[in-house]
């Protein structure tokens, strides 16, 4: 086991145990909220584990919060109007090489990412993580197939979706090169 600190998996480590802290739940109440396991959820917490995109959407919905909000480093909700492009939060997927930048500061009312998908990776979510917000897709660079529940949107660049009712998605890069899409969601109920 390595002894190297990542200062961004420490971070996402304190805000998942800051957000169990305030709702005054166990570690086991987590777990059955989110299907994530309770020794998983101690490894995030303690920065011990840098939790993969599925992962953080599972706790993301159990908390009823963004994954953005659980990347905000210290959870204020407070951000400088003006981003540098080398300022802009960025977060890893371990498991999938998913990687995402955060584009809008986190007290903006419309959040907006970059991802950037590797080819051929697979990144599901349960329909609990679109329950509390609206969602649009769009891509900005190669192809993206989008499952939706049982809808399969096979998408290229400038093509967008906007979420309907909440079902378990699926992003997949099914070529041999990279995807690169935004995310923008707002807050509220989905359709």
């Amino acid at each position: 086991m390595s002894n190297i600190v990542d200062p961004l998996v420490e971070r996402i480590g304190a805000r998942i145990r800051a957000e169990r802290d305030r709702r005054h739940w166990t570690l086991a109440e987590l777990a059955d909220a989110s299907g994530v396991s309770r020794a998983m959820i101690h490894r995030i917490e303690r920065g011990e584990s840098n939790p993969t995109a599925v992962v953080l959407g599972k706790l993301s919905a159990a908390f009823r919060l963004s994954v953005a909000t659980l990347l905000d480093p210290d959870g204020t909700g407070e951000a400088e109007r003006v981003r540098r492009a080398d300022e802009a939060p960025r977060w890893h997927d371990p498991g999938t090489g998913y990687a995402r930048r955060q584009i809008s500061g986190p007290g903006f009312p419309a959040e907006v990412a970059e991802i950037r998908l590797p080819a051929g990776a697979r990144v599901p979510y349960p329909a609990a993580a679109f329950a509390f917000h609206r969602q649009t897709i769009w891509v900005l660079d190669g192809r993206l197939t989008f499952h939706e529940g049982d809808a399969v949107h096979e998408l290229d660049a400038g093509d967008t979706v906007e979420l309907g009712a909440p079902a378990p998605c699926v992003f997949v890069n099914a070529t041999d090169r990279e995807c690169r899409y935004a995310v923008v969601l707002v807050r509220g109920e989905a359709p």
